[in-house]
């Protein structure tokens, strides 16, 4: 069994237009690009069109990636930029009261109907959460919580210093503590299911 290239191998050939390459880059990106945008962007509407702009970028632009950070952060990088595009575009702002459809939040594996309830519920709090957000601290949210980078990674995809994400992330995760209670949710410290 052989080892499957890693991102920068394949993004050096998809800078010499290898199909198979891309092809591959994009299996391994969709899910997360997808997950990312949404939670950005709060459109449902809006996320396959920017993943498919940000996979087109990605095949038109990837002899311009310079090697400067890890393809994933350059990759995230333009959908961070493309995400926050399309909103203004829409010209109007997020909502903080639109609610995700089922459909468009994550949902987890568990073991029977209450676990895979008490998890719909907490997405469902949690997207209603994130979306009192600013576009800017959903997506240092995103990229910390559910992508696992580091503050340094994510300063290189969203463009500014890490003191200013790690500002960001300080006025989110405050935000995160003061609305989350409000909605019935226990800090996760204390293990506790909704009330």
């Amino acid at each position: 069994m052989k080892n499957s290239p890693d991102d920068l191998q394949l993004l050096r050939r998809v800078a010499r237009q290898d199909r198979e390459a891309f092809e591959e880059l994009y299996q391994r990106y969709y899910r997360r690009l997808f997950s990312f945008v949404f939670r950005v962007t709060r459109r449902a509407e809006i996320v396959d069109e920017v993943v498919n702009d940000v996979m087109l970028t990605l095949w038109q632009s990837a002899d311009r990636f310079a090697e400067r950070s890890k393809p994933s952060s350059w990759i995230f990088g333009i959908a961070y930029r493309k995400s926050l595009k399309a909103l203004r575009r829409m010209n109007r702002d997020v909502s903080d009261n639109e609610e995700p459809s089922t459909a468009t939040v994550p949902t987890f594996e568990g073991d029977g109907p209450i676990s895979v309830m008490i998890q719909r519920e907490l997405a469902g709090a949690l997207g209603r959460a994130l979306a009192s957000l600013s576009p800017e601290q959903r997506s240092v949210v995103e990229l910390t919580y559910f992508q696992e980078l580091s503050y340094r990674e994510i300063s290189d995809i969203v463009g500014c210093p890490v003191n200013t994400v790690k500002t960001r992330m300080f006025h989110a995760r405050r935000r995160l503590r003061e609305i989350l209670p409000a909605m019935g949710w226990e800090q996760p410290a204390h293990g506790r299911s909704p009330q």
